[in-house]
Order: C-alpha cells, then sequence, then structure tokens
C-alpha cells in the first residue's frame, strides 16, 4: 500500500468517526455503566451480558446518528447554514445512498449482539431491543417523525434511561427492581439535555424545514430552563438515590455526582446567556462528559 492510499484509507475513516459523533456516544455507555454498577452491588454481575448490552448500545446510537445524518440531509433540514457540527452526507462527503446502507449494517450488527442476550433475558430484551431500534429509525422518518412531531424528548428520556438501565441490569440479574428504573431517569434527564443543545442552536433551521420539536414549538427560552432542569435534576436524583428515598438501602456514596455541580454551571451559563448558536457546540461535549461522570461516580459509588 502506497502513502496516498494509505492517506485515502485513513481520510474515509476519520470521516465515519465524525459520522458517528463520538461526542454523543456518552448517552449510550452511561446507562450500561448505571445498569452494571447496580447489578454488581446485588452481586448479579454477568460479564458477557455486560459486554453485549454495551456494544449493543453504542451501535444502536451510531445508527440513530448515520440515520440522522441521511435523513435530514434529504428531508432538507441540513442545510448550507447549519452551524453544527460536521454532517458528512450534506458535507457532500459521503452519499445519501451509501449512508443509507450503513446505517442498515450498524443497526444489523446490533441485532446480531443481542442475539444471546434474548436468549438469555427472552421476550423483554426481545421487545427492548425491536422498540429500540424501531425508535432510533423513526427518529427523523418524515414527515411524522419522532421530531418532527415533538417527542423526541420523551423518546430519548425513556430509551437512554429507565429503559436502557433496566435493560442492562435485567440481562445480568434476571430481575428488575424499580429503584434501577428510578436510577436510569438521571441517564435519561442528561441524554435530553445533550438533544436540547442540539435543537437550541438549530431553532431557526428546524422551524424552516418544518422540524417541529419543542423547541421549536414552545420557544427557545423552553429550551434553555429545560436545559437547566435536565441538568441539575440529573445531579438530586443522585441524592435522592443515595439517601433512600426510592428504595429501602442507604447508598450515601451514590451522591457523588454532585461534585459534578461546579462543571455544570459554565455549560448552564453559556446556554442562558449567548444567542450565537455556533457558542453552543461546546456544550455537546460539556454534557456528554457530565453524562459519563455521572454515571461512573454513581455506579461507584452505589457499591460503596
Amino acid at each position: 500500500m502506497n502513502e496516498s492510499s494509505a492517506a485515502t484509507d485513513e481520510g474515509r475513516v476519520r470521516v465515519w468517526v465524525w459520522a458517528a459523533r463520538p461526542k454523543t456516544l456518552g448517552a449510550a455507555v452511561a446507562p450500561v455503566l448505571v445498569g452494571t454498577g447496580m447489578a454488581v452491588e446485588a452481586g448479579a454481575w454477568h460479564p458477557l451480558s455486560a459486554a453485549l448490552a454495551l456494544a449493543g448500545a453504542i451501535l444502536i446510537q451510531v445508527g440513530v446518528n448515520y440515520h440522522n445524518d441521511y435523513a435530514d440531509y434529504v428531508q432538507g433540514a441540513d442545510t448550507e447554514d447549519r452551524v453544527g457540527p460536521l454532517r458528512v452526507t450534506q458535507a457532500g462527503l459521503v452519499a445519501p445512498e451509501t449512508m443509507r446502507r450503513a446505517t442498515i449494517l450498524v443497526f444489523g450488527l446490533a441485532v446480531l449482539t443481542g442475539v444471546y442476550l434474548i436468549y438469555r433475558g427472552g421476550w423483554p430484551i426481545l421487545f427492548v431491543g425491536l422498540a429500540s431500534i424501531g425508535a432510533a429509525t423513526w427518529y427523523t422518518a418524515g414527515r411524522y417523525s419522532l421530531a418532527a412531531l415533538g417527542l423526541a424528548d420523551l423518546f430519548v428520556f425513556v430509551f437512554f434511561g429507565p429503559v436502557a438501565v433496566g435493560g442492562t441490569y435485567y440481562v445480568q440479574a434476571l430481575a428488575l427492581p424499580w429503584t434501577v428504573l428510578v436510577a436510569g431517569a438521571g441517564p435519561g434527564l442528561l441524554s435530553i439535555a445533550i438533544l436540547l443543545v442540539n435543537n437550541v442552536r438549530d431553532v431557526v433551521q428546524d422551524r424552516a424545514a418544518g422540524k417541529r420539536t419543542l423547541v421549536v414549538r414552545l420557544g427557545r427560552r423552553f429550551g434553555v430552563v429545560a436545559y437547566g432542569v435536565c441538568v441539575v435534576g440529573a445531579l438530586l436524583l443522585a441524592a435522592l438515590l443515595a439517601g433512600g428515598l426510592f428504595g429501602r438501602e442507604v447508598h450515601l456514596w451514590a451522591a457523588a455526582p454532585l461534585v459534578l455541580l461546579p462543571l455544570a454551571i459554565r455549560p448552564l451559563r453559556t446556554m442562558a446567556t449567548t444567542t450565537d448558536p455556533a457558542r453552543l457546540n461546546p456544550l455537546l461535549g460539556a454534557t456528554g462528559r457530565i453524562l459519563l461522570l455521572w454515571a461512573l461516580l454513581f455506579g461507584l459509588g452505589w457499591n460503596l
């Protein structure tokens, strides 16, 4: 292989990594960390199931991002006026049909990772897997997509929160205490916060394209306030869970995510004060870091 060929291959890999949107993958990893941490504390850790749950969650998130890249371009939501992170289809780096096929491939790999989990967990896991992929494709699937109907926030909360945390716990413990589902609200709220960064930033373009997100429907101020509620709410939820409010046992160290409050102040201030859409792009990474750290600190704290 000559140098120019190697450089071309490296460039192609970089394009697909861009399309996968690494800064959003924390939304897939975090609930698996929380569910696994709670399974470990319950003495039910199952390494193979945990690993497959993690792989499946990441693949579904990548599939969501690929499909969103493709669908937003085809439907006209991504234009030359876009100020968000690079969309490879809109930029002409990947042909629309190629992106569509890549989406199908990634979702197919996600299904393969779920075969053993379905065998172990039965029909509930089959239902969760199919529903997750269905919601992922429905997210930007035309005029009646979740995003167009203003339902994306609810589905993000459910599938990246209680469903993902509960599913991860269930495939290991083969049981599902309701406290686990409550804990799932933490990643769910922070995943909504990531979505809100996108929707507040893109409110003008989304309105022009007929993509009626909640921010388009209720206004930019709603998105700003909702972002703060989601971030602060997730931190407070950890404290409530640690104190035993939602269960019989006290896990004081599970309140550790409260130490993230100083880390959240700058994103909260930026969201509240800036009107420049481009200045909101760094909030994607910042909110994703808060989400991952929340999951790590809560999962570890639950075991101390």
